[in-house]
């Protein structure tokens, strides 16, 4: 189990790697697409709301991006919340298909295991009176 939480932590800091580069590509573009738009001298709505909307979404990449490599740092230190904040993390990637969904389905298949549980310190799930484990 500690290489699959090793190489986790490592995926999610690649992950968060592409996504500060993809969020800086698209301000870059909302900076040209700006700059083109005062150029022309005709920033009509549509120009203002598509740089608004490049700018925005790149924001919010870096920002996820940033999270990311925060939540492998964690994972690879075994720091309790990084746990939980992988898991909580792994729901919005399962929308970026196909490495996000990937990465989610790797995340929770990991990090719900008993063995990870024990590594971050948690105690493994109870058995139930059939011997399921209850959850």
């Amino acid at each position: 189990m500690p290489l699959h939480l090793d190489v986790l932590s490592r995926l999610h800091t690649i992950w968060g790697s592409f996504g500060i580069l993809t969020g800086a590509s698209l301000e870059v573009l909302a900076i040209g697409t700006r700059a083109a738009l005062a150029e022309l001298g005709s920033a009509g709505p549509g120009g203002r709301a598509a740089a608004w909307l490049l700018a925005t979404v790149g924001g919010v990449l870096v920002v996820g991006g940033v999270a990311m490599i925060l939540i492998g740092r964690a994972l690879a230190r075994r720091h309790k919340g990084g746990r939980v904040l992988a898991l909580a993390g792994a729901l919005p990637n399962l929308v970026l298909v196909p490495f996000g969904t990937a990465l989610s389905i790797y995340t929770f298949w990991v990090l719900l295991n008993d063995d990870a549980r024990r590594q971050f310190g948690r105690p493994p799930r109870a058995a139930g009176p059939l011997g399921r484990v209850d959850a």
